[in-house]
């Protein structure tokens, strides 16, 4: 991680190379993220993990006024792209010519975002997006859950917290969600 935090710095400063070092040593863990998340995915989905990894790097690496905090706060990044990219891949399948229209979720079965079908994807991310404003931690946690595929122990060393503070958040969190989604198929 501290050569990821190292290199990092040197994409901040505008070194020409830095961007080719860095992709060798992210890509991996970045790639096995998107296989283990498209794995889950409906058969006949199009989005393959070499192109998410692609997508969610080149958005990380082409804003120029991107700053790193350290190896978290890429991983946080990368997390928050391939989501980005999932939920812009939903939108577009919930086109009006594809249905549109809002459903239920069913947040005891949250599971992977490629897993979900596209409504129930946009809306887990729109209770997601309100529950950021409540508990940053909390959203950031279920996003490095939902979307990055993490495990509990994983969540907890990127987000720097012990195991059990990880786990009351997710707690935390899925009840939140729950209620938030429950009430907004209610309407």
């Amino acid at each position: 991680m501290s050569e990821v935090t190292r290199i990092l710095e040197a994409v901040e400063r505008g070194e020409p190379n830095a961007a080719a070092e860095l992709l060798p040593l992210v890509y991996e863990e970045l790639r096995r993220l998107a296989a283990y998340q498209l794995a889950h995915e409906t058969p006949g989905q199009t989005l393959q993990a070499t192109a998410l990894v692609h997508e969610a790097y080149l958005r990380l690496i082409g804003n120029p006024e991107q700053q790193w905090n350290g190896a978290r706060h890429f991983f946080l990044a990368a997390a928050q792209a391939m989501r980005r990219i999932l939920i812009d891949n939903a939108r577009r399948k919930r086109a009006a010519s594809h249905g549109g229209g809002r459903v239920r979720v069913d947040v005891e079965r949250l599971q992977l975002a490629a897993a979900m079908p596209p409504d129930e994807l946009l809306a887990v991310d729109d209770a997601l997006e309100r529950l950021a404003q409540v508990d940053p931690n909390a959203a950031e946690l279920i996003r490095l859950r939902f979307y990055a595929g993490l495990d509990h122990g994983q969540t907890a060393e990127i987000l720097g917290v012990s195991r059990r503070t990880a786990d009351r958040l997710w707690a935390f969190a899925r009840a939140w969600l729950f209620q938030e989604i429950r009430g907004e198929s209610q309407t």
